[in-house]
Formats: C-alpha cells, structure tokens, sequence
C-alpha cells in the first residue's frame, strides 16, 4: 500500500497517532541479497542475524524461515529465539556477559557458545559437571589489530596468555568442541575487511583442530541508504557486493566449496531500511529567528545512538501549508538536544505527518520509557496492515514497580 495523508491518518485511528512501518519483504530482500552476494565467492556462507539490533519477533522468525542463524547476547534474546522457534543448533551466544542459566541450557542443547575472557572458564566448568560425558560446542572470540586503530573490548586478545589457556582448556577436555573462531569490530570501513578475514583464516589454520566447523567475521556491514544520508558519512559506504569481494573471496580461494562455515553477523545491513517513523506535527513556533516544529516523536525513536545524521524525510499534508527555510523538528521531549531532523525547507503546518526513513536500526530496542511508552509497529504490504507491536501503555511500564 502507497502511503499518503489519508492511509497516514487511518493508522493513526487504529494504531496511535505517532507509529512505526515494518517493511518485511525489504528485510528478506536484504537478507537475500547480502548472502547473495557471499556465496558468489564461498558457497558456504551464511548469516547469524544480530537480534540486539532490531528484536521485532516477526524480523528475527523471518531469519529462522530462511535458514538463517540467531546470534544473541542474552537470556531475554535466548528466550526470544525459543519461543519463535529456533533450534538451539541455530543459537550463537556472543557478549561480554553470559547468563551461567543460560549458557547451561544452550550447551546442552546443541548451541554454541563464544567465550569472551577467561572468567567465563569457570561457567564452562559447572556445565560439564551437569553434562557429563556430553560433547559442547564453544566457539572462542579472538581479538587482533586490522589497522583501524581502534582497540576492540571483545574477546581474547590472540597474543595474551588469557588467549592461550581458553584454547588449552577447549582442547584438553575431551567433551569440548572448539567449533568456531569469532571476531568483531565496530568498524564498518570495508578497508578493514580483508585483514580481518586473512587473520581469522590464520588462526583457523594455527589451532589446528578438526572441531572448527565455522570462521564467525561479526558485523560491521554498512546498509542501503539514500544519497542524502550517504552525504552525511564521512566514509565510503560500500555495497554488499564489495564486503563479499573483500573477506568471501578469500574464503573461496582458500578453502573451495569444502570449508569451515564462514559467518557474517549482520544488524543494520539487513534492518536499516526496513523501518519508518511517522510522527505527526503538534506545533510550529519561532524563537528568535529559528523555527521549530514539534512532532510527536523524539530522537530515541529514530536515532538513539545519536549519531546526529538528518534522515531521509518525507511531508503528507492534507492541505497546503506556510513555506519555511531551514525549519528544525523538535522532539515531545523536555531535553533541548530533542531534534529529529533540523534544516528542513519545504512547505509545512500543524497536522502534517512527517515519515522518517533508515530508522530500523537500534531504535526500537533502544527506546527508553523516557515521558512516553513507545509506539506501535505495524507491518505493511499491499494487501492490509498487520499489527507487530502494540501500543506500550503505563502498565507496560510500570508493571514492576511497587505502589
């Protein structure tokens, strides 16, 4: 369905005034053609989907429909994947933190979990004593300089001693599979991208183990983005086809079709776009020489990580509004920072529905209860619209709380 002021507004009287758009069939097409693009290079490729960057249950059942993995870094986002299904098989446990509980139940079950530091050594320990004689599958995270002169807080660093008693300790016990090598880095720069693939094959080759059935490169793949966010980065955004080119292409010549797994774990390559904002306009005031108009919607609800890049936007009016140069969309919130896009030109009044692109990305997960309950989510094809997420109302919040 086409939007426009009326489709806007009908949503509005079933759903809330300021709602989100969940485009799926974007989502699968990303999804598609990202894992396209590897499996040119290395057929054995596939994807553990970032649940922490967009949790919308009906995204990450999407993934599972088309074979993909989940990668989690919690006991909520653990229950998550069970309750939509996932086989344990299909779990990757990632983060600096592991539930003991949780990391219990998925070893046991077949999933794999990654260590992080070598305190995580003794959770190891009280598993095997629950599960003896069981074989476990521990994947271990690996970090290493790639050249982007960022120091990475993940994972062991290759040429610590930490790094070589969690490898001893996985080999020396015969009921540990050491079954893969992970990596991550926040850097999206695809100049980063081929060291990061060659050092994770050296690794794979100098461990020497026939338990390693995967090579894990993270994330830090860039989205598709119009040209007037592109402008705002002050990097190259590449293609998929180019993160293929640089890490996938290796993999291919290394290893043929007869390889270790390799994984890629992306968020905002597969959930960037798949998201709108609509927030409709409250007010406009000028102070001083600047005007303001003030939506209902906030920045924690298009960008909460704050990285302070004007979305693409688009105006639905239901009539003609005043002209304004360089107008600022301020958020209901009462902090002064609160803007959702500032310098918009273009014809604007009370009542218009401003709809922001490129907000799949952190910003439900992030959202916090801050004056108001988030929004609804609602999917929409060309058929009808579904609803994904409700409303969240006082007692959603305040549930927990003691009066």
């Amino acid at each position: 369905m086409k939007l426009n002021y009326n489709v806007l507004s009908q949503y509005a009287g079933k759903y809330g005034e300021a709602f989100y758009i969940l485009d799926l069939n974007r989502f699968k097409q990303n999804y598609s053609e990202l894992l396209g693009e590897f499996k040119k290079y290395y057929p054995n490729s596939n994807i553990a989907y970032s649940y922490k960057t967009n949790y919308i249950p009906k995204i990450c059942k999407a993934v599972d429909s088309m074979g993909g993995y989940a990668e989690i870094v919690s006991e909520m986002e653990f229950e998550l994947a069970k309750r939509i299904g996932v086989s344990y098989s299909k779990i990757v446990l990632n983060g600096p933190y592991k539930n003991p509980d949780t990391v219990n139940e998925l070893l046991s079950g077949g999933g794999c979990v990654n260590l992080d530091n070598i305190e995580e050594i003794e959770i190891i320990e009280d598993v095997l004593r629950k599960n003896p004689g069981k074989k476990l599958k521990l994947g271990i995270r690996c970090n290493f300089p790639i050249g982007d002169n960022t120091v990475s807080r993940f994972g062991f660093d290759i040429d610590g001693e930490d790094f070589k008693k969690a490898v001893d300790f996985i080999k020396s016990n015969e009921n540990l599979l050491l079954s893969g090598i992970h990596c991550h880095f926040a850097s999206r720069s695809i100049d980063y991208w081929d060291e990061r693939a060659n050092k994770a094959v050296y690794l794979y080759e100098s461990l020497g183990t026939k338990d390693t059935d995967h090579i894990d490169l993270g994330g830090g793949i860039y989205g598709k983005m119009k040209p007037s966010l592109k402008a705002q980065f002050s990097s190259y955004i590449p293609e998929f086809s180019e993160y293929a080119e640089k890490a996938a292409k290796i993999f291919g010549e290394k290893f043929g079709e007869d390889g270790p797994t390799l994984f890629i774990e992306p968020g905002t390559a597969l959930a960037g776009d798949v998201l709108l904002f609509a927030a409709p306009v409250k007010s406009i005031k000028k102070v001083g020489n600047k005007n303001i108009a003030t939506l209902l919607g906030s920045m924690y609800n298009i960008n909460p990580t704050l990285n302070g890049k004007n979305p693409p936007v688009t105006v639905y009016s239901d009539g003609e509004g005043e002209f304004y140069e360089n107008i600022d969309f301020g958020g209901y919130t009462c902090i002064e920072s609160d803007y959702l896009y500032k310098g918009y030109s273009g014809k604007l009044k009370a009542g218009d529905y401003v709809v922001f692109e490129n907000v799949g990305s952190y910003s439900v997960v992030l959202k916090p209860p801050f004056i108001l309950p988030n929004f609804a989510v609602i999917d929409m094809d060309d058929k009808e619209d579904e609803l994904v997420k409700e409303k969240e109302t006082f007692d959603n919040i305040f549930t927990t709380y003691k009066f």
